[in-house]
């Protein structure tokens, strides 16, 4: 989607102001006994209250409100009975519609106590996410802001997952154009002013690739290796992107 109005990009700022709502009052419950269920039934009462819906359930029937991935789960991982643990990384994936607009944010929870690499691993995350949202200026290449993420995730010993991009988003949930987390051989696609998307690092230790599991939803790392996720949904500018899911 491309902002064309003050009264669209109003709409985006709600929609993304109620996944960030949900994402933090979320990521506030986590805690050693709490079932990844017990958060998604949070999760889904606050997007009620919010007049919101569920992006996940409302486009693609997820089995969830929200997506949360545990320890090597990178993404799309169910809710269900299983209970957080000590020394856990919880990854809580959130998108709402709200007024036919949607807003997708996610991070990574990590549980006490929590181990030094896995706290590396998280503000690397966290560094490529900022210098990815950065580098998304109109005008940039699709390739640029990938680079951008990838050589923060490398400088710093870790590897994002090529096969998890950002993607498009306003109308609906995925939409053109995808955003790559590396220097993608498409070296023409730019982005353009008003352009709405997300910027998503997904980053993991010793390996770029994923799996799908038997479950038909969660997707785990090829080598079993804790991951990190961070995302904010934001509008291309000139200058200094707008993100719509700041907490």
């Amino acid at each position: 989607m491309s902002v064309d109005s003050p009264e669209e990009l109003e709409g985006l700022r709600r929609a993304g102001a109620l996944a960030a709502r949900v994402l933090r009052e979320v990521r506030e419950a986590v805690a050693p006994g709490v079932s990844t269920g017990e958060l998604d039934a949070l999760a889904a009462e606050i997007i009620a209250e919010g007049g919101g819906r569920s992006g996940p359930i409302i486009t693609y029937g997820f089995p969830g409100a929200i997506c949360i991935s545990v320890g090597d789960e990178a993404v799309h991982g169910i809710p269900g009975p299983r209970k957080v643990k000590a020394g856990d990384l919880v990854k809580l994936d959130v998108a709402v519609e709200l007024e036919g607009y949607f807003g997708d944010t996610a991070t990574t929870v990590a549980v006490d106590p929590v181990r030094g690499a896995d706290e590396r691993l998280i503000a690397a995350t966290r560094a490529a996410l900022k210098r990815g949202i950065a580098a998304a200026t109109a005008g940039a290449r699709l390739r640029d802001v990938g680079d951008a993420v990838e050589r923060i995730a490398e400088a710093r010993g870790f590897s994002v997952l090529r096969e998890l991009t950002g993607h498009g988003i306003g109308r609906g949930l995925h939409e053109a154009p995808t955003i790559y987390n590396y220097a993608h051989e498409d070296t023409r696609a730019r982005l353009h002013e008003g352009l709405v998307v997300t910027i998503e690092p997904m980053i993991a230790t010793g390996t770029r690739k994923v799996l799908n599991t038997a479950d038909g939803w969660t997707v785990v790392t090829a080598n079993g290796a804790n991951s990190a996720h961070e995302e904010h949904t934001i509008v291309v500018t000139a200058g200094e992107p707008i993100v719509l899911t700041a907490a």
